[in-house]
């Protein structure tokens, strides 16, 4: 029988991670200058995290439950190719969804706060409204799967909770910059741009509840399935590394600090799975 307080604690990381597209709007416009090098080490570090914890401990961890959930003959070669599939399912998954938001309302065209604040004199403000609006629904978009995978992992394992979900909470950070801007710049009104960016991270934990109530019930009846849903996890979140995290830091010209970014956070990952294994 599955806890509440895990489930309780899955929501609630999910929650924290998806809001913090609000941090981003009071950024966008508190911050006269873009730290470059702190976003892209912060990105990176963002990556770092999931990258290492998404090759070390999901997949293997993925792996172990499948085979335990089909207990069967020749258990460990299906559940290998099981999880295998499940990886690059998720990676299909975000992936899709990246392919059908229109490229100019991605919220993965991230822009420094100046260079926002400049690019939007002469747009007619309808036409920012729109942009912003755009923008929320595509971060919208992209965070329901994202949500889902980190209320499943903080589910399978509440040790992983906390890092997943400052990992992505660091992700979503720009996301808000991009969504409050604009529709500051086309209102004047720092409230509307700031519960506009707020409320398109509650995605996030719409998505978890969707996993709760669609996913769990399926779990309770087929234990491997939560070793599926785990390794898709670990699909999703490398590819949100590799296709937004890092070009994003890389973006803002900061290579080396990204790369550093990236190094720490693998080195703290794995520091953090040595002393509470």
């Amino acid at each position: 029988m599955m806890e509440m307080n895990n489930v309780w604690f899955a929501l609630g990381m999910t929650l924290f991670a998806g809001l913090s597209t609000g941090i981003g709007s009071a950024i966008a416009f508190f911050a006269r200058r873009t730290n470059t090098r702190f976003l892209s080490a912060s990105l990176g570090f963002s990556a770092g995290v999931m990258i290492y914890v998404s090759f070390v401990e999901i997949f293997s961890k993925a792996r172990i439950s499948i085979t335990e959930g089909l207990s069967q003959p020749g258990a460990e070669s299906q559940a290998y190719w099981m999880t295998v599939a499940s990886f690059f399912g998720g990676m299909l998954l975000i992936a899709l969804i990246d392919k059908f938001v229109p490229e100019v309302e991605n919220p993965h065209e991230l822009q420094s706060v100046e260079a926002m604040g400049q690019g939007q004199a002469g747009i007619d403000q309808r036409k920012l409204m729109k942009m912003g609006l755009f923008t929320a629904l595509a971060i919208a978009i992209h965070n329901f799967p994202e949500g889902m995978a980190t209320f499943s992992a903080a589910l399978a394992d509440p040790s992983l909770g906390l890092p997943i979900a400052i990992a992505i909470a660091i992700h979503n950070i720009p996301e808000g910059i991009a969504v409050s801007v604009p529709i500051f710049y086309a209102t004047g009104s720092r409230r509307k741009a700031f519960w506009y960016s707020f409320t398109s991270g509650l995605a996030e934990p719409v998505g978890a509840l969707v996993a709760f109530f669609l996913l769990v019930p399926f779990m309770a009846a087929n234990p491997w399935l939560m070793g599926v849903v785990f390794a898709a996890v670990a699909g999703i979140m490398v590819f949100i590394s590799l296709d937004e995290l890092l070009p994003a830091a890389e973006k803002f010209g900061e290579h080396h600090y990204a790369i550093y970014g990236v190094i720490s956070g693998m080195a703290l990952m794995a520091l953090s799975l040595l002393l509470f294994e």
